[in-house]
């Protein structure tokens, strides 16, 4: 999942520079600002925020007002940012950032999933055009509240009195009518990422026999080839065949799966037919698995990335040695087309199906860490691939949600101005 978000950086390891800043002064003062931050506020703003943290009852809060260049520290993407002070700092609590104009937070052991990053979002929309020290005094106000209530968002905590049945019961069923609709909506959202995800695998279906049909011929000639033409041709049909049955996302990483190995026994046929051996059963190509296996791994960074070596076929190869950027396998997530590698999580299983025969995780998860690389979607949240199914799993995508951490940590947000996440100012 990423094949999932900012490179996992251990507690202890070096994020860089502005980010070991900002966890050096939360230390021992719960609100940090860069002075370059775009929405850097001044020290009577820092104090007022202070005060809300000290006096709301809200537990252990750190928020940090850091420059967009902080996201390049942490892979290029705001969420990696929050992981990467959560990380550094090293303690429970609930943490807030401010990236450039995106505001991301999340909590551990003080919140449950998901809640943090929603109270964001609630506050951005509480405060639009009113700038960031409104907004984060009062996401520290509704972190308290949503303490006083249980960890649930709002509410005050107190007994109801006289009337409570009546009130009790408006809120039950005004509860039952919220659930149902979120549970619809939800349902929807599934269906629609389902088909972005099953549009991609048709796409490589379609691919692949296009390939193999045009080795119909020419193997008749060769019993080895033949043989691997075969066995293409039966890989293909068990990837339709999953394809057909596909109700999920996560059930499309078999596609995926016998797809690759499709490729894998095309080419070891083509290399019989030219008087070659069989390739080296490899990865697959990482810039697009349809070019089958690759050929070796090459230093690789992505625009504003960490460079990590990936594996790639000759031509990506040397096209990235000759400083080139390879045209990379496009999806269309949300009405955009994006690389897949940086499409959002549901596409996680279908993706990461082509590197599971080879561990899965193993190069990717230095790549996709936490919604890493930035772009239209910030990339897969590698290393939390939270309910795919898949070994390491995805979490969600941030921006109005969240994405589940191990430990229990979770962020979630939006940005100031200018559009996206989960509110504008």
């Amino acid at each position: 999942m990423a094949v999932a978000a900012a490179l996992a950086l251990g507690a202890n390891a070096r994020a860089g520079e502005r980010i070991d800043a900002a966890v050096a002064a939360l230390q021992a003062n719960p609100v940090y600002v860069d002075r370059d931050a775009e929405l850097a506020i001044g020290s009577a703003e820092q104090d007022r925020i202070r005060t809300a943290i000290e006096g709301s009852g809200a537990g252990p809060v750190y928020i940090a007002i850091l420059p967009a260049a902080a996201e390049r520290e942490a892979g290029g993407d705001p969420d990696g940012v929050l992981q990467a002070l959560h990380d550094g700092l090293h303690r429970p609590g609930t943490y807030a950032v401010v990236v450039g104009r995106h505001f991301r937070a999340g909590s551990e052991e003080v919140l449950p999933p998901g809640v943090a990053g929603q109270l964001a979002t609630d506050a951005l929309n509480a405060h639009r055009g009113q700038g960031v020290t409104p907004t984060l005094i009062d996401f520290v106000h509704r972190v308290a509240a949503a303490r006083q209530n249980g960890g649930a968002p709002g509410g005050t905590g107190k007994e109801p009195g006289t009337g409570g049945g009546i009130l009790i019961g408006l809120l039950v069923l005004g509860g039952l009518t919220f659930a149902a609709f979120r549970v619809i909506r939800g349902r929807r959202h599934r269906q629609a990422e389902l088909a972005e995800v099953k549009a991609a695998a048709h796409d490589d279906l379609i691919a692949l026999a296009d390939d193999v049909q045009k080795l119909e011929q020419p193997v008749e000639s060769n019993a080895q080839a033949k043989r691997e033409y075969e066995q293409a041709l039966e890989d293909y049909d068990k990837a339709s065949g999953a394809f057909d049955r596909a109700r999920q996302t996560k059930q499309l990483e078999a596609v995926a799966g016998s797809l690759e190995e499709g490729r894998y026994h095309m080419a070891a046929a083509q290399a019989l037919l030219a008087g070659k051996q069989p390739p080296e059963r490899r990865p697959p190509c990482f810039f697009d698995p349809r070019h089958g296996p690759s050929a070796r791994d090459v230093e690789w960074a992505p625009p504003g990335g960490v460079a990590r070596k990936v594996p790639a076929c000759e031509a990506d190869a040397e096209a990235v040695e000759r400083g080139d950027q390879p045209a990379s396998r496009e999806v269309v997530a949300r009405g955009q087309r994006v690389p897949y590698w940086n499409a959002p999580p549901y596409f996680g299983p279908w993706a990461g199906g082509y590197f599971a025969p080879f561990g899965g995780t193993g190069f990717l998860s230095g790549l996709f860490v936490g919604e890493l690389l930035g772009g239209a979607y910030g990339g897969w949240g590698y290393g939390s691939w939270g309910g795919t199914g898949v070994p390491g799993g995805f979490g969600d995508w941030s921006g109005g949600g969240s994405s589940d951490f191990g430990g229990g940590m979770s962020f979630g947000g939006g940005d100031f101005g200018g559009g996206g996440g989960g509110g504008d100012f």
